[in-house]
């Protein structure tokens, strides 16, 4: 499974979306998903002009769900941005 293929896989298409960025079904997170997929061939622009995708993920409990990458939390894998407005 590759995560960045330019086409959907099958199991994407009963997803449901997701308000907070975790499982709606058991709240499990995106790390804990058993398959992702990333639709990097249809980003949508904001109103700040920034690109944000759909994030597919299986969950271990079964639910498909998807989020925009936008809403993903901070990852504590990465040096944050600090914001010099």
């Amino acid at each position: 499974m590759d995560a960045f293929a330019p086409t959907p896989p099958k199991w994407t298409s009963n997803a449901t979306h997701a308000f907070e960025f975790c499982c709606p079904t058991c709240n499990a997170t995106s790390r804990e998903a058993e398959k992702v997929w990333i639709n990097k061939r249809a980003p949508v622009f904001t109103p700040e002009h920034r690109r944000k995708w759909q994030e597919f993920y299986q969950c271990h409990c079964g639910c498909v769900w998807w989020a925009w990458s936008s809403d993903r939390p901070p990852s504590d894998l990465s040096p944050q941005r600090e914001d010099n407005s």
